[in-house]
């Protein structure tokens, strides 16, 4: 049994982290769910730019809107959605055999209504409507204002994937907004049943404390920090509170482990894979990481709920690293990078489009 196999009957979902029009056309994204048990994807502006602009599998699909009235965001959300609900199809017999715990695919709200609760609600909600497909997560980061928003997607029915979480404090955060939105709507007489999953970035930790940190304790703070918020999702999972929830019929809102790749080249690739096999969660990878699982990764047993995380953190601290502040600036960062990356697709789209535009008028 190959380890993608291995990790999915543990069960852990594994799902890819990226899509293009290539794979869904070419076969390789039927070939990973066939082959490497993948049976969800998530996607965001970072990758849509890449795929947009390092291709021309998207110029058709851009040639034929030029001449209606969609543009900019609007446009990306067209030429977005064509790809996920073809994907959301292909997983679609995975969400119903598991009763929708799996099969999902994830679109992003515009990162540019980061501070915006009302009208990242309101973009929730458009997509949903738009993508017309049960198994379609829609991605609202895990901001202060973005916890708001969580709890009145959920209220409203919307399933969420919270991104851009740093820390156990954000994870708690986003848990607490998934419980609120759910207890509302058991309170309101509606069904409790509205999934949801929490996703904690942990490559993105040891790329910042690299070369700040004796070379000893490199590219361990992201586990230890994806060990403590695993304990912390595991005490979520045994609470009172939580138990009476499930009893109503609410499902948990898994754990995913995302950004899952190695920022360092001299690092194991299936590090972070390898370290975080962990029943009840999700971890999300790129192609070049579940590449290299399924050719050299090996299971190396199951994730504890605390390990020595306190023992990684407590060094690294003594090291001079500020873990509670550096979680924040991460979160931060990684608002304002998708934010560039938005714009910097919606630009591109922008300039195919008239540039398309004006071969088919010429």
């Amino acid at each position: 049994m190959n380890i993608t196999q291995t990790l999915h009957e543990l069960p852990q979902s594994l799902w890819l982290d990226n899509i293009t029009r290539e794979i869904l056309n070419n076969g390789t994204l039927q070939r990973y769910i066939t082959d490497l048990s993948i049976t969800g994807l998530t996607s965001n502006p970072t990758i849509f730019d890449e795929a947009i602009g390092s291709t021309t599998a998207y110029d058709a699909g851009i040639a034929a809107k030029a001449h209606t009235a969609a543009s900019g965001e609007a446009l990306f959300i067209e030429l977005a959605l064509e790809d996920l609900t073809r994907a959301a199809d292909l997983f679609r017999g995975v969400f119903d055999s598991t009763q929708g715990a799996d099969g999902w695919v994830s679109m992003e709200v515009s990162p540019l209504l980061t501070e915006d609760a009302t009208g990242t609600l309101t973009a929730a909600l458009s997509i949903q409507r738009q993508a017309n497909r049960p198994n379609l997560y829609v991605k609202i980061p895990g901001t202060a204002a973005g916890v708001n928003a969580i709890e009145e997607s959920i209220f409203a029915g919307v399933p969420i994937n919270v991104t851009l979480l740093f820390s156990p404090q954000h994870y708690l955060a986003a848990a607490d907004a998934y419980l609120r939105g759910l207890e509302r709507r058991i309170a309101a007489g509606l069904s409790p049943r509205v999934e949801s999953v929490a996703s904690l970035f942990v490559s993105r930790w040891d790329r910042a404390v690299s070369g700040k940190i004796p070379e000893e304790l490199n590219n361990q703070l992201g586990i230890a920090i994806a060990k403590r918020t695993y304990k912390a999702y595991r005490e979520l999972l045994e609470s009172q509170r939580w138990r009476k929830l499930e009893a109503l019929g609410a499902r948990p809102q898994r754990l995913l482990w995302a950004s899952t790749g190695t920022k360092d080249p001299k690092a194991w690739p299936c590090l972070y894979v390898e370290a975080l096999a962990a029943p009840d969660t999700v971890n999300t990878l790129p192609e070049k990481t579940l590449l290299a699982l399924a050719a050299q990764g090996k299971f190396r047993g199951i994730l504890p709920d605390g390990g020595d995380a306190e023992n990684v953190v407590a060094a690294i601290t003594k090291a001079g690293v500020d873990v509670d502040a550096l979680g924040a600036q991460l979160q931060q960062e990684g608002a304002q990078a998708f934010i560039k990356s938005w714009q910097g697709l919606l630009q591109r789209i922008a300039t195919k489009r008239n540039a398309l535009k004006a071969t088919t008028l010429s």
